[in-house]
């Protein structure tokens, strides 16, 4: 080949031009969005008309001096500045903090009793189990609750129980020593709830732990301390979660078993019961809803407590 002659350039592909975006129609795009829409209207309806707005109404009114007669007054924080110097809503809160750091225990402890037993495949495991879930469904009616005010009054079933064996009983509703103590026993009565959820963690359980365990000559308190309980240990706290919640909002049995009043001498006095006197007895709105934000945010307290030691207990292990 000779020096003069020039060597053809290198053919460069060039790439395909890039596929034109494809253009959805707006008014086809607009007509899914209204679909969607209307899917969750009725919720959006339920959180902002019944939830988020009366919310922030409340926070408004427990800044004021309203009796539902008159246009709230604004005071500024003067009711939460009078709860700290009324007695009886200091009452209301110790009541209160005993019922739930006695009840909520008992409770779960009583739940969790039954779901292992139950776990041991009797059979007729559906049966007991709804004989055991049954005063979860009724426990917060007036029903029970009267019924509960029969049995532990004076005259009451288990007076009347107890003088068979010639032991006079007291009166366990209006003695301020012990009224406290049957409401706290209505509450672990109602264990159906929680046990639901131990038994249904208790059937996830490995198995092979047990097996390992049996080969090693371990007893069942052992076993049951160091592998049932830490392996269930995600739904003990969502139960402690939830009955530490619905305990602080206790309000029917202290209602009824009182007759309203939270006698004698404020001992069944719940905070709940308090508020509900305060707001539709005396008509103290802007004074109630004070104790309702207070409320909310001791709820919130104790589950961020919860939340935060929920990391040196809780075993969320595969």
């Amino acid at each position: 080949m000779s020096e003069n002659t020039v060597a053809a350039p290198a053919v460069v592909p060039v790439p395909p031009p890039p596929p034109e975006p494809v253009r959805v129609n707006r008014r086809k795009r607009h007509k899914h969005n209204l679909a969607g829409y209307g899917f969750i209207a009725p919720w959006l309806v339920g959180i902002f008309g019944f939830t988020l707005i009366p919310m922030v109404y409340s926070l408004y009114l427990s800044l004021t001096k309203f009796n539902l007669l008159t246009a709230p007054q604004w005071t500024g924080i003067d009711n939460y500045l009078n709860l700290l110097h009324d007695q009886r809503y200091l009452q209301a809160v110790k009541v209160t903090l005993i019922y739930v750091v006695t009840s909520v225990p008992l409770k779960l402890a009583l739940a969790l009793l039954v779901a292992v037993a139950l776990n041991r495949g009797l059979t007729a495991l559906g049966f007991y189990r709804s004989v055991f879930y049954l005063p979860s469904l009724l426990g917060a009616s007036v029903a029970v609750s009267v019924m509960w005010r029969q049995i532990f009054s004076q005259q009451g079933l288990l007076n009347e129980f107890l003088s068979w064996f010639g032991v006079r009983g007291a009166d366990w509703i209006g003695d301020p020593r012990y009224a406290l103590w049957t409401l706290v026993l209505l509450s672990g009565w109602q264990f159906g709830t929680p046990m639901l959820i131990f038994l249904a963690g208790l059937k996830q359980l490995p198995q092979d732990l047990y097996e390992a365990a049996a080969l090693d000559g371990a007893g069942r308190v052992r076993v049951f301390f160091t592998i049932t309980l830490p392996l269930l240990s995600p739904m003990v706290f969502f139960n402690l979660v939830l009955e530490t919640i619905n305990a602080f909002q206790t309000f029917t049995p202290a209602f009824v078993v009182s007759s309203g009043t939270g006698g004698p001498i404020d001992s069944t006095l719940l905070y709940t019961l308090y508020l509900y006197l305060k707001g539709f007895g005396s008509l103290q709105m802007g004074y109630a809803s004070a104790m309702a934000w207070v409320l909310f945010l001791v709820i919130g307290a104790f589950t961020a407590v919860y939340f935060w030691s929920a990391r040196r207990w809780v075993n969320y292990a595969e």
